[in-house]
């Protein structure tokens, strides 16, 4: 056990590269940037920085982000935090060839923002990202409402990029 990566605290940290989706890779190997943990963040920098590694075919990335605003952010934004970055972990997941994981997280983070659809916060388009997790969900899953309705995805996994949704209209 002694041999585990520690942080400044000594909690278990791992320190091996990381590839563009999150996987660690053998010590050594070049990895992609990772993002710096407990970074404080105005709701709209959050959003920025999110879309901005959603975009880049980054989404494991973007949750750190977002799991840094429920972290760090007031309590009562928690559970949209929470939420935006499940529908992150989703895109991390169909991205890696687990389509069902990623239909699950997809939903988990669909219901945890669809409270605030009557009144979205921070310039979010809610109703536009329910029907984007919605209709990926069903189309990870090979369910009519999909599209196209049938698997897509039995082949090689989606670029994140290209299932990368508008956090604002």
């Amino acid at each position: 056990m002694g041999d585990r990566d520690r942080d400044e605290e000594g909690r278990a940290r791992n320190a091996r590269p990381r590839d563009a989706l999150g996987r660690p890779l053998p010590h050594g190997a070049p990895g992609v940037e990772r993002q710096p943990e407990g970074v404080r963040r105005s709701a709209d920098q959050t959003l920025a920085e999110a879309q901005r590694l959603l975009d880049a075919g980054r989404p494991f990335h973007a949750h750190e982000v977002f799991e840094d605003a429920w972290k760090t952010g007031p309590p009562q934004e928690e559970p949209l935090w929470r939420a935006l970055a499940q529908l992150a972990v989703g895109v991390t997941h169909a991205a890696r060839g687990n389509p069902d994981g990623g239909a699950a997280l997809l939903r988990r983070g669909a219901t945890g923002i669809a409270p605030f659809a009557g009144d979205p916060p921070h310039g979010l388009d809610v109703p536009g990202l329910l029907d984007w997790a919605r209709s990926l969900a069903a189309r990870l899953a090979g369910e009519p409402g999909g599209e196209p309705a049938d698997r897509p995805f039995t082949g090689d996994p989606p670029d994140a990029a290209s299932l990368a949704p508008r956090l604002r209209g």
